[in-house]
C-alpha cells in the first residue's frame, strides 16, 4: 500500500469513528442502528405509545402508567382521555389508566396507538386466563416470565383475544361492535366508533356505573380464555 492510499484509509477510519461517536451521543450513550432507533445495553429502545382512556366517557386526567419488560413511564391523560408518551422500553408493555374509582388495563406490543377501555380490560382478562393466571398476576409477573412476554408481544394472539371478546359481548349482551379492533383504533370520546360501542355496552349492562367491565362479563371472558390455553 502506498503512502497516499494509507492516508485515505486512515481518514475514512477516522470519519467512521467520528460518526459512530456522534450517533452514540445522539442516543445519550445508547447504541443507534440507522432507522431502527436507539437501543440501550439491555435492549431497550425509545417506544412512542398513545391512545385514549375511556369508558363511554373520557377518563379525564387519568394517570397512565406504561410498564414494560424493562422500562416504566407515567403520564397524564388530557381532559378527553388522550395520552401520549415515549418510554425507553423492552416490549411488550402493559398500560394502566386510573382516575377516581376506575382503573383499567391494556397492553402495547409495539409503538403506536393502544387504547385503554373496558374492552381492553376484558381482552387482558382473556389473555391472562389463556396463560393460566389472572390480570393482576399477569401484570405483576410478565416482566420475569418469558412465555407470557411472547404471548403479549404476539399480535396474532392479541387480535384473537380481541375477536373472542367481541364475540362474547355480542352473544351475551347483544352488542355487535362497530370497531372490533378496539385496542389499536384511534377514537375520540363522543364520536362514532370505539366510544359509541362503549356507550352501547354500558347501556346493555356490560360496563358498570364505575366504568369497569361487569362482573358477569369478566367471568364469561375468563372462562372462555381458560378453555383455550396458550
Amino acid at each position: 500500500m502506498n503512502r497516499r492510499a494509507a492516508r485515505v484509509l486512515r481518514s475514512a477510519s477516522c470519519a467512521a469513528a467520528v460518526a459512530s461517536l456522534a450517533a452514540l451521543g445522539a442516543c445519550h450513550g445508547d447504541f443507534c442502528a440507522g432507522d431502527e432507533g436507539c437501543f440501550s445495553d439491555d435492549g431497550a429502545q425509545a417506544v412512542a405509545i398513545s391512545g385514549t382512556a375511556a369508558t363511554g366517557f373520557a377518563l379525564a386526567n387519568a394517570t397512565v402508567t406504561i410498564a414494560c419488560v424493562n422500562g416504566v413511564a407515567t403520564t397524564q391523560a388530557d381532559a378527553n382521555g388522550h395520552y401520549a408518551i415515549t418510554v425507553g422500553a423492552v416490549l411488550p408493555c402493559t398500560v394502566t389508566a386510573a382516575a377516581g374509582s376506575t382503573t383499567l388495563h391494556s397492553l402495547a406490543f409495539a409503538g403506536g396507538t393502544f387504547n385503554t377501555t373496558p374492552e381492553t380490560e376484558l381482552m387482558l382478562t382473556y389473555l391472562a386466563a389463556q396463560l393460566g393466571t389472572d390480570t393482576s398476576h399477569l401484570i405483576a409477573g410478565f416482566p420475569n416470565n418469558g412465555h407470557e412476554q411472547q404471548v403479549l408481544e404476539n399480535a396474532s394472539d392479541v387480535v384473537a383475544a380481541e375477536s373472542a371478546v367481541a364475540s362474547i359481548l355480542q352473544q351475551h349482551y347483544g352488542v355487535t361492535l362497530s370497531t372490533p379492533a378496539f385496542l389499536t383504533t384511534s377514537f375520540v370520546v363522543g364520536q362514532a366508533g370505539v366510544d359509541a360501542d362503549l356507550t352501547a355496552l354500558a347501556n346493555a349492562g356490560a360496563i358498570d356505573t364505575n366504568g369497569m367491565p361487569d362482573a358477569t362479563a369478566v367471568s364469561l371472558v375468563a372462562q372462555a380464555g381458560a378453555a383455550k390455553p396458550l
